[in-house]
């Protein structure tokens, strides 16, 4: 009996083992322990993930022997997709060395080039002695014949890697969820590149309709009909949830400037690239090496005015800026060189709103100062000038031969000039208690809640063209250096027509942190010797104490 008794307990925990492990199998929960919540997902990235019904693979290519800080962003990537995997089993992942089995790196890295994903040259410090290494912080998602490029790495100016480390770390959980949401949902959305005006030729904004087309339908808009017939132009315009305003350059009709007051009355979004002077850098590459900016009247003065906004007719210098490249030498032994240009402001994000929070710098060219003006309509002023500016009215000669000189300093005393305005909230028509140039059936004087983002300067959205061909936007071709001007572009898009939250994962903070590289340095040696001796010394202590012990035991017997 006692027998059968033993056996019936040994059946009975087998029973109990396997039903823990079934419950386990099926029914488990993650926990978060981290005090930042890094690993929790957001809202919006929960509710995308669940409609995923097909099988989306990543491949990330961060596997190989890396940089302590650069393993930091491999584990944490691996991390946060192991939570995509937990919430939706349709999703799987690999990590992929793109250099296995002793791959050209060079070839690699032209492959890579080739897909539009730039691979980063890292310098590794180790027993004092610098080395470069070259990696590859990219992802891929792909959903059947669909591929979507995911880039991991952050590369703020004048970062050190650990901060490159943890900005890109924050922005993990967008850039997959991000690339999920291209991946699963259609396009439903359309944008107007507006026409008619003199806006920026169609390759010089060429890359980002294209980055914009992976989101949105896009299509050409012009209101040349607005003389004739500015009702159907305006029940057209309709149509499109926003439009691009990409630096106009002749002057807008009041029967144009009406169509797109009541366009935002009736809650269409839009993104105003524009200038109140008249100045190109081109215009600079004559024998005289000079040219004049001039005041540029476009007749939208009253129209942003009534929104709570004036863009003045001068010239923001900064000191913060970017280099200007000229040419010097003839034929072969032409060149390039980067002189100081405060033209050229690299400008700073003074809150961390969506759209700019972790966002490379972005490069401005003859920008104009914003003021804002008091009205019932929620400003968010996204960039400025540097508090190092000081601000030129117009007309002004500006002369290439200021290059090389030392600027006064003590001249830059205006302080940050705000040069991209979000404007947000219900706003009251242009034409309210004026004169109508036309009559419409539907005319509102109140908008419907709608946004509006004013950029003073129309070459932020300008890529440059090598051998007729688009570059990247925010890409310089001679220095190799990319600014932020895209994404931040991407971003106020974004942000205006996101309807699922899915910008607000962009404000999540991470804080990494990362071991001392130059007290590690100088402590390894240190820390080497403890490690190796300190086990040895214990060791050898209880060895002594065991001796001790048995030999006082056995002489107690005898």
């Amino acid at each position: 009996m006692k027998q059968f008794s033993k056996y019936k307990s040994v059946v009975l925990f087998i029973v109990i083992l396997i039903a823990i492990n079934f419950v386990a199998s099926h029914y488990f929960e993650r926990l978060d322990l981290t005090q930042d919540k890094r690993y929790t997902l957001s809202k919006a990235s929960e509710e995308i993930i669940a409609d995923i019904k097909d099988p989306i693979i990543i491949d990330v290519f961060l596997k190989g022997d890396f940089p302590s800080e650069f393993r930091r962003l491999q584990n944490e990537t691996r991390q946060i997709l192991e939570e995509y995997t937990a919430k939706n089993s349709n999703i799987s992942f690999n990590f992929i060395d793109p250099l296995a089995e002793d791959a050209n790196a060079q070839q690699v890295a032209q492959q890579f080039y080739q897909m539009g994903m730039s691979p980063a040259r890292v310098n590794v410090m180790e027993n004092g002695q610098n080395s470069e290494t070259i990696i590859f912080p990219w992802a891929m998602a792909n959903l059947g014949e669909k591929s979507v490029r995911i880039g991991l790495l952050k590369n703020q100016l004048g970062s050190s890697d650990e901060d490159r480390v943890t900005n890109s770390v924050q922005q993990l959980e967008y850039a997959f969820t991000d690339a999920i949401n291209k991946l699963i949902y259609p396009r439903e959305k359309k944008i107007a590149v507006m026409r008619g005006n003199g806006e920026l030729p169609n390759a010089n904004i060429a890359d980002f309709v294209k980055t914009l087309q992976q989101y949105y339908f896009m299509a050409p808009f012009t209101l040349d009909s607005a003389a004739v017939n500015p009702q159907k132009t305006l029940k057209e315009l309709r149509e499109y949830d926003l439009i691009i305003e990409a630096k106009p350059t002749q002057p807008f009709t009041e029967n144009e400037k009406y169509i797109l007051d009541q366009y935002t009355m009736n809650g269409g979004k839009s993104l105003w690239l524009t200038e109140s002077v008249a100045m190109e850098k081109d215009s600079l590459l004559n024998p005289n090496g000079s040219a004049f900016a001039l005041p540029q009247n476009l007749n939208l003065g009253d129209f942003f005015f009534s929104y709570g906004l004036r863009i003045n007719p001068s010239l923001v210098n900064d000191l913060y800026s970017a280099p200007i490249i000229l040419a010097t030498g003839n034929g072969n032994d032409t060149r390039f060189n980067p002189y100081p240009w405060f033209y050229s402001p690299l400008t700073t994000s003074p809150n961390d709103h969506p759209i700019i929070n972790n966002i490379e710098a972005v490069k401005f060219d003859f920008v104009n100062p914003i003021d804002t003006l008091k009205n019932n309509i929620k400003k968010t002023i996204l960039l400025t000038s540097s508090p190092k500016s000081k601000v030129e009215g117009t007309p002004r000669e500006i002369s290439l031969n200021i290059v090389g000189k030392e600027p006064d300093i003590a001249s830059y005393t205006d302080g940050k000039q705000a040069l991209a305005v979000l404007l947000e909230g219900e706003f009251t028509s242009v034409y309210n208690n004026r004169l109508k140039p036309f009559k419409i059936r539907d005319n509102l004087d109140q908008s419907k809640p709608t946004a509006m983002l004013v950029i003073s300067d129309g070459d932020v959205i300008k890529n440059d063209l090598q051998q007729g061909e688009p570059l990247a936007l925010g890409f310089q071709k001679y220095t190799g250096t990319t600014y932020g001007n895209k994404e931040f572009l991407l971003n106020a898009v974004n942000y205006m027509l996101d309807d699922r939250g899915l910008m607000d994962i962009r404000t999540k903070k991470v804080t990494i942190a990362f071991l001392d590289p130059q007290k590690t340095a100088a402590e390894r040696s240190k820390w080497q010797l403890i490690s190796i001796a300190l086990p040895l010394l214990i060791l050898g202590i209880f060895a002594l104490l065991y001796t001790w012990l048995r030999r006082r035991k056995y002489i107690r017997k005898k």
